[in-house]
């Protein structure tokens, strides 16, 4: 059963943010297959609300653990906090797997 990774970047680190981007993007399309969906989250205007989503097609809260303690972005001290949470995958792209 997938994951949602939630993360939560600390205050004043958008500089951390924009120096590990290019890390990030290559660590992502490396774990391609596994990602369900992900992306940064925006406040409505477009602008970085500092923190992202992902969700992850693994089998283990050790599996998701061990995912985003590699991403570039958490290995250089980016995020606060970090929250997991399984999630049962009903419909995605307008396909239902229920």
């Amino acid at each position: 059963m997938p994951f949602i990774i939630e993360t939560f970047d600390k205050p004043d680190h958008q500089q951390v943010r924009q120096a590990m981007r290019a890390a990030h993007l290559a660590f992502l399309d490396q774990h391609k297959e596994l990602l369900l969906a992900c992306g940064a989250k925006l406040a409505d205007d477009g602008t970085d609300l500092g923190g992202g989503l992902y969700v992850v097609a693994l089998e283990t809260r050790e599996e998701a653990q061990g995912f985003i303690e590699s991403d570039p972005f958490h290995t250089a001290g980016l995020f606060d906090r970090v929250t997991l949470t399984r999630w049962r995958k009903a419909y995605v792209d307008g396909q239902c797997f229920l």
